[in-house]
């Protein structure tokens, strides 16, 4: 419809413009041509007139240097013209039949008009310039006679019927070549506008895709015109368009993230109180009865009261060694605190947690292998290393089974070494596996509850590693769960 419409218009403005300016030269043709002509006639009488009198006075009227002249007047204006002496002898004519001429001329002079009529359209005192109708052969003239400056007669005459035939052929031809002018106009109107009209359909079919937020469509530049600048412009506003939407798309991502972050912020937050006041309500309990029974002296012996102080030493114990992780754990995840990167052996490092932990082995009955004379020197903080495989070791002994055995072993990598620490026992149930380092999550909370856990090592374990910007996870086995970590051994 739009290419139809654009194009019936642009071949309607053409051919109205050819028309139109066709019918203008057709109307003042048929109007103003013959007067034209007639004007023209006119005045090439007059101007020959004037020449033939100046050569009359210069006496050289019948000199063979005027004959070239003497014709040009005569053949340019279509006029017949014949000179005659005071005594009727033929001075100069450019007509054959001289008697004709001559005898037309004297009915002239002498005004026999019995079969013409005449209007005058200028007279002097020279000549006369008049309209000469032929009644009986209906032939119109335009006549100029007069007298000569050396007193010879003069007589020009020119036929109208030239004038008018020549008129008519015109309007006739211009009628005729008018018609093919639009045929003509029509034809190219159409094949220009279509070819005008391909590269705006081209924009208007890239514009809509644009609305579409289709940036893939491009114009394809092909001269150097105002469409072809147009179509190199929309290309331009196509490709801001599409970064800007992207800039737009890629901020409102962040955005979301943002406010999902910040929800997730949130539902930690009321978690972190949950649980803080869930991990402290059971302690303080039991400070508070085993307080009151003492103040109450509900049992007078010496070794009930000890046993009722040891066990608000232990609670208030428990509650500050969760206070410390606490706070150790804050200070990692917002990064107060220093990582001094230093190289040790952490095979003797992991001996040392063995040898502090040998009483729980032995209590629990737990065998441990572990290659202790292999040396693996590493790059990290000493101290926060040693405080990760404590946790490691700590939950295998907590939660090792059947065959009560522990493994650490090294798995030596390019330029790191992944640390394993795996102990039998049941594996952790796979849509849990992810949450263990969560704070306060656990997986047993009455078995973690009958060793003392709070649920927050796991947690100190994965911002210690992250502050290392090194890896750790959970792999489980068909017998036992390996938790594992990875060490730089290299400097860079």
């Amino acid at each position: 419809m739009m290419k139809r419409s654009l194009t019936l218009q642009y071949t309607g403005t053409i051919l109205g413009l050819v028309a139109g300016t066709v019918l203008l030269c057709w109307f003042l043709n048929t109007t103003f041509l013959e007067h034209y002509y007639s004007y023209n006639k006119q005045n090439a009488m007059l101007e020959g007139f004037a020449t033939i009198n100046v050569e009359s006075v210069n006496g050289t009227l019948e000199s063979a240097g005027f004959d070239v002249d003497f014709e040009r007047i005569c053949a340019d204006g279509n006029i017949s013209i014949l000179i005659i002496s005071a005594d009727g002898s033929i001075v100069r004519t450019s007509v054959n039949d001289t008697q004709a001429i001559k005898r037309q001329f004297m009915d002239v002079l002498f005004g026999n008009y019995e079969d013409r009529s005449s209007e005058t359209i200028k007279k002097t005192n020279n000549y006369v310039l008049e309209k000469q109708v032929d009644t009986r052969l209906g032939s119109e003239y335009l006549v100029l006679w007069g007298t000569l400056s050396d007193g010879n007669l003069i007589l020009m005459r020119s036929a109208f019927e030239s004038i008018r035939d020549g008129a008519e052929i015109s309007n006739r031809f211009l009628a005729y070549s008018g018609m093919l002018a639009v045929i003509l106009s029509a034809a190219i109107s159409i094949f220009a506008s279509r070819k005008i009209a391909k590269p705006i359909l081209e924009l208007t079919d890239i514009s809509r895709r644009m609305t579409d937020l289709d940036f893939n469509a491009k114009y394809e530049v092909k001269g150097e015109n105002e469409i072809d600048e147009l179509g190199q412009h929309i290309n331009q506003l196509s490709g801001t368009l599409e970064k800007t939407i992207s800039e737009l798309k890629s901020a409102n991502n962040e955005l979301l993230i943002d406010i999902e972050r910040k929800t997730q912020i949130d539902e930690m937050r009321k978690e972190f109180l949950s649980n803080v006041s869930h991990e402290l309500k059971t302690p303080l309990a039991l400070i508070q009865g085993y307080a009151e029974g003492l103040k109450e002296c509900v049992h007078e012996d010496e070794e009930s009261r000890n046993f009722y102080c040891d066990v608000i030493i232990d609670e208030a114990d428990k509650m500050n060694q969760m206070v410390k992780k606490l706070l150790t754990l804050n200070q990692l995840e917002f990064g107060n605190d220093h990582v001094s990167m230093e190289r040790f052996d952490l095979t003797e490092l992991i001996c040392g947690v063995i040898q502090s932990s040998s009483i729980l082995l032995k209590q629990n009955e737990i065998t441990l292998t572990f290659d202790a004379d292999v040396p693996m020197y590493v790059w990290a903080d000493e101290f926060k290393v040693e405080e990760v495989i404590t946790n490691y070791l700590s939950n295998a002994i907590h939660h090792v089974k059947e065959l009560n055995r522990i493994d650490i072993k090294y798995t030596q990598m390019k330029e790191y070494v992944r640390v394993s620490v795996f102990n039998t026992g049941s594996p952790i149930p796979e849509d849990e596996i992810d949450r263990i380092w969560i704070k306060f999550y656990k997986v047993d909370k009455a078995r973690t509850r009958e060793y003392g856990g709070s649920g927050i090592g796991l947690s100190i374990v994965k911002a210690i590693m992250d502050s290392f910007h090194r890896e750790c996870g959970v792999i489980n086995h068909t017998n036992g769960v390996e938790f594992w970590l990875e060490l730089d051994t290299k400097s860079q």
